[in-house]
């Protein structure tokens, strides 16, 4: 997979630095840089609600507001009726704000303060606060937030919905929600992770024509990836193709009660190209599971030494879905990870990974949110305070690669850029998803694929399966099931 695929992603220091090199290093006014910003945001908000006659632009006192005050004149002189606030004192206002809401006064504007409702508007502007905000929002502000969204109009923000954390896609405390942002010069990882995704409805991104050369020295702190950059990862067979050249995937799983989970990260190993897929599985259940699918190969087993002997034709060991916690899962959990294979670590196989940590280079884990708790021994809500951080953690402690799952799955290996993976849609908010994603981590894997790059192609194809299955069907009732046909479409890209 290639390095660079996918956008670069900016945290809140690092779009900072984009725009010092823009200004400082080649020339660029900060004020001409807040117009071709405006610019930019005032054409998306015509081409979305091309008959909105009345916009409500709430502006704060930085530079967001800025732009928010540039847009109002625009609007003014094209003929719209525009409700131009300001939330802050009037006097912080300075530099290129100050030039900016000059330009509104020329076009015959004055700001007023924020009334009690935004309901007159037919589309709200959001300048208030920009990527720049770490701390929580309070007062004033969170009070014109709450009034926005309120409104029940649509919403344009500008640079970032108000309230959002640019670094670490976090609602600090109260946020706008978006239906458009207009992202400049850098896209900001928040956007993309935690609450960013629900907060900031499209993104659209205008580069604002800097030089190319401004990106050289400010690194992408990291890469937004969807399926469409990596299609060609996988490339076609050669005629002469043979199971063998395509790995044995080793499922271990399915305590009683739960043989479909592991059922299932069998088939999507086949269905991803895994060239033979064997399950360890529970004896009470393992007819059952080769009738319900005979291309898997089942396998009853009662301790650890019949794992083992399994474990010799495999080349990766999935571990975990349907497992239990309770002796049999608990042997068999110590069995495999003693394996020196590579393993992909889901469910039950994380619990108890919580329960007796180690470190492993050969090894990804597959936590979602809740599991990452247990595995870094906090909350899910300092999970969410900072995927990014957590993702870090995960794969500093446990080794390997780590797959952070969530809106945003972030995946993170030990030297390596992060990357967050877009697609997916709230239809997988459904039992077995995650088994589902196991089994095509590791079906990639026995394929040849290298940990991180499997982690992210997987993501990548659970995602774009997902998607092509709610835009069928829809997305309330979508089954982890439902997947199967739609895993194999999307790896056999039609030309």
């Amino acid at each position: 997979m290639n390095a660079s695929a996918g956008q670069a992603l900016y945290g809140a220091a690092g779009t900072r630095a984009l725009d010092r090199s823009a200004i400082e290093g080649h020339g660029l006014a900060g004020f001409d840089l807040m117009q071709r910003a405006a610019a930019a945001a005032w054409a998306e908000l015509r081409r979305r609600w091309p008959q909105a006659a009345r916009i409500g632009i709430v502006c704060g006192t930085g530079n967001n507001g800025g732009d928010g005050f540039v847009v109002a004149a625009l609007a003014r002189r094209a003929g719209l009726a525009v409700d131009l606030y300001l939330v802050g004192a009037r006097e912080r206002r300075g530099g290129d704000a100050a030039r900016a809401l000059a330009l509104a006064a020329e076009a015959g504007l004055e700001p007023l303060p924020l009334p009690a409702s935004l309901e007159a508007a037919e589309v709200i502007v959001d300048a208030l606060l920009g990527t720049g905000l770490d701390r929580e929002v309070r007062g004033a502000h969170a009070e014109a937030i709450a009034r926005i969204n309120a409104a029940g109009r649509p919403v344009l923000a500008i640079d970032i919905p108000s309230g959002l954390d640019a670094t670490t896609g976090a609602c600090l405390g109260v946020a706008v929600a978006a239906r458009v942002t207009v992202s400049f010069i850098g896209l900001n990882q928040g956007l993309f992770t935690g609450a960013g995704p629900a907060l900031a409805g499209e993104v659209v991104f205008a580069g604002l024509d800097v030089p190319g050369a401004c990106y050289a020295s400010v690194p992408a702190s990291a890469r937004l990836v969807a399926w469409r950059d990596l299609g060609l990862a996988l490339a076609p067979r050669a005629r002469d193709a043979h199971k063998g050249r395509f790995g044995h995937v080793l499922v271990v799983g399915g305590a009683p009660g739960y043989g479909g989970a592991a059922r299932m990260a069998a088939e999507a190993a086949a269905r991803v190209g895994a060239g033979l897929v064997s399950l360890a599985t529970h004896p009470a259940h393992a007819a059952v599971l080769t009738a319900a699918r005979p291309e898997i190969m089942c396998h009853g087993i009662t301790d650890g030494a019949a794992l083992r002997a399994l474990a010799r034709r495999a080349s990766v060991v999935a571990l975990g879905p349907g497992l239990g916690q309770d002796a049999w899962g608990r042997e068999l959990f110590a069995s495999a990870r003693a394996l020196a294979l590579p393993q992909v670590f889901d469910a039950d196989a994380l619990n108890l990974l919580a329960r007796d940590p180690d470190h492993a280079a050969q090894r990804i884990i597959t936590p979602h949110p809740g599991e990452a708790a247990r595995l870094l021994d906090c909350d899910t809500a300092a999970i969410a305070r900072d995927r990014f951080a957590a993702a870090a953690s995960l794969a500093e402690r446990f080794g390997g690669t780590a797959l952070l799952k969530g809106a945003g799955t972030l995946v993170a290996a030990p030297g390596a850029v992060p990357v967050v993976v877009r697609g997916g849609n709230p239809g997988m908010a459904s039992g077995g998803m995650g088994d589902v994603l196991t089994g095509i981590i590791a079906g990639l894997v026995a394929q040849g694929h290298d940990l991180a790059e499997a982690a992210v192609l997987g993501a990548c194809v659970h995602a774009e399966a997902a998607d092509r299955a709610a835009a069928a069907d829809g997305e309330r009732g979508l089954l982890a099931a439902d997947l199967m046909p739609w895993i194999r479409r999307a790896v056999n890209p039609r030309p």
